[in-house]
């Protein structure tokens, strides 16, 4: 099985996306089942529905999962199985204060290097932790560093090893009995029979971590594991979730279809022979091998590229954004020199506004009653010559306000080809103008 764990405490980011859907391909491409488990355990950070805007956006997208778990229903097994590692003596409790940690992070700041537990609690006999229990002095529950180097092959970037010093005695139990992160997580990857974990490559010190976990609780089933490496922005920079593209949420307001997002996500550090496809067709060739090692560049220009690509599919835009039939013909217009599904709604619906240009206010007016005053039978040609004939107006005295009477815009599509999409409801359009 493999699993895609995202936290519900914010939107959700395009890397996590991209990651959901790597999962969701390989678990396809191998016949396994694909899991999503929602990992609450930080009560503090999670915030109320973002659980199911995480749903909500993989079901748009397409990524059909086997099953949901929430990792708070299993804090009960992480409990009990930090209980057995204490009473196996393969971790301990700790009584450090956050003061006296802070005093030793700071320390290791100043002499440059990097921060490690003192191991000052590990020591401690069982008197001395009963008698400080008795205190009721808060504690933490600590597992014992690993004695030699910890190993495992990546999938993407091949040969890994950390030193017992690297992964530390780190804390598996908070002072409120609920599990860390790398202790629920590997936990959980032994309870779900995961087989596989793709995820970015800012995980990869977790690693080291989850698999020593898993040996001291005696797991021998291998956990293969492929760490993608990271986004980055224009400027060359880890894409922050500050910057309102990296939120996919953000994408879909802005008009870039979920299809299009999932294909360029796909195609971030993949080459293929072709640059649009779909998520399924995308199972039939996708490598997980073939990932490139080095980290890629989010580039949004390249993204509505494959967004007007695949909006070019919608059969009847119209009926697609929720608007009456007759306008599909002038949306289709508006689709051929629009990005996005908001670029396409912002120009349509600026035809049903005032339009607030001074420049040619006159030439409008003179327009508008010459439209309003006759018949709109003629094609295109005709009805050109007739009103520049009887207002005088020609050039760009006529083309523009002309425009801006059809589409509330002095640039745009062929004035010819906008007149014979609206010539059935024109009259309507510019009475409001």
């Amino acid at each position: 099985m493999l699993r895609f764990a995202p936290s519900p405490t914010g939107d959700m980011h395009v890397g996590n996306l991209r990651v959901a859907i790597f999962n969701y391909i390989v678990a396809k491409q191998r016949g396994e089942k694909f899991l999503i488990r929602i990992e609450d355990t930080d009560k503090e950070r999670n915030i109320e529905g973002k659980d199911k805007e995480i749903l909500d956006i993989l079901n748009l997208c397409g990524i059909n999962y086997d099953k949901v778990v929430y990792q708070s229903n299993n804090f009960h097994i992480h409990q009990n199985l930090a209980k057995k590692l204490l009473e196996e003596n393969k971790a301990f409790v700790c009584f450090c204060d956050e003061e006296e940690l802070n005093f030793q992070r700071e320390k290791a700041k100043i002499e440059k290097r990097p921060y490690r537990y003192s191991g000052k609690c590990e020591s401690l006999s069982k008197k001395e932790v009963e008698k400080l229990m008795r205190e009721k002095k808060e504690f933490v529950v600590r597992i014992k560093k690993p004695t030699a180097d910890i190993k495992f092959i990546d999938e993407i970037k091949g040969k890994m090893q950390f030193t017992p010093f690297e992964v530390d005695s780190f804390v598996i139990l908070r002072a409120d009995y609920t599990p860390t992160y790398n202790f629920a997580c590997s936990v959980d990857d032994m309870l779900y029979d995961i087989s596989l974990v793709i995820r970015g490559e800012d995980h990869l010190s977790n690693t080291p971590k989850q698999i020593h976990i898993r040996n001291l609780l005696g797991y021998d089933k291998e956990i293969k594991y492929a760490h993608l490496p990271i986004i980055l922005n224009e400027e060359g920079k880890k894409l922050s979730k500050r910057e309102r593209h990296s939120s996919v949420k953000y994408l879909l307001k802005e008009g870039y279809l979920p299809q299009a997002i999932v294909n360029y996500l796909i195609l971030l550090g993949n080459s293929f022979k072709r640059e649009i496809f779909t998520l399924d067709e995308a199972i039939e060739f996708f490598d997980l091998s073939k990932i490139s090692k080095s980290p890629a560049k989010f580039d949004i220009e390249k993204l509505k590229f494959i967004n007007k690509a695949h909006m070019k599919k919608i059969e009847n835009i119209a009926e697609f954004l929720g608007y009456h039939k007759s306008y599909n013909e002038l949306l289709e217009i508006f689709r051929d020199e629009s990005n996005t599904l908001k670029e396409i709604k912002e120009k349509f619906e600026r035809i049903f506004e005032e339009c607030e240009d001074e420049e040619f206010k006159n030439e409008r007016e003179i327009l508008k009653q010459e439209i309003l005053n006759n018949e709109l039978e003629e094609e295109y040609n005709e009805f050109k010559n007739r009103i520049s004939k009887n207002t005088g107006l020609k050039g760009k005295k006529l083309f523009m306000p002309l425009r801006e009477l059809l589409i509330n815009q002095k640039h745009g599509a062929e004035i010819k080809d906008l007149y014979k999409a609206m010539r059935g409801y024109l009259k309507d359009i510019i009475k409001k103008r």
